[in-house]
């Protein structure tokens, strides 16, 4: 037999048939557990909404902000085109082309280096592959081996990044 007092009486049964009637049946709790899933997809369908628009609301202001930075970097470079229109229209040859010419390399060289762009200046200095590439080779007299002696095309960098590498010639000493 067992100590519980309430299982030793008939009062003691009917507190424990009290208990399970009102204890909710199985419908009743299935039905409670659906309400609360309801309730969380809804609430899951409106996160995913929400993601949704945020992600299409950053993108509109990425190509937003990339297309006023462009604006901004073609307004610079109007007026060195309207240089060379009149350099060219001048009508003349010689020493005023010459100048519009030069106040329109003047004039991208300001536009690049407000960019952030430097130009590499490696001419002298040993090979370095890292900011240069070779096109070729000469016999140079009273220059070190692998010094770059001329420059084909400038290098440019962006910050601290390479950009493009310039492209230069690098001296050799005679097969001999």
């Amino acid at each position: 037999m067992t100590n519980d007092p309430l299982l030793k009486t008939e009062a003691g049964e009917a507190e424990i048939e009290e208990a399970a009637a009102q204890q909710p049946s199985l419908e009743e709790q299935l039905a409670a557990a659906n309400a609360r899933a309801n309730e969380n997809y809804e609430k899951f369908l409106l996160a995913v909404a929400d993601f949704d628009n945020f992600k299409k609301r950053t993108q509109r202001d990425f190509d937003s902000m990339v297309s006023g930075r462009s604006r901004m970097l073609i307004e610079r470079f109007l007026p060195v085109l309207d240089n060379l229109e009149r350099a060219l229209q001048s009508g003349g040859g010689g020493e005023k082309l010459r100048d519009g010419v030069e106040q329109t390399l003047r004039g991208f060289e300001a536009i690049l280096a407000g960019e952030g762009v430097k130009a590499i200046d490696v001419k002298g200095q040993p090979f370095d592959p890292r900011v240069a590439e070779a096109i070729g080779t000469t016999v140079a007299n009273g220059v070190g081996e692998d010094t770059v002696v001329d420059v084909a095309e400038k290098g440019y960098t962006l910050g601290n990044e390479l950009l493009r590498p310039a492209k230069v010639i690098v001296a050799k000493r005679t097969s001999e």
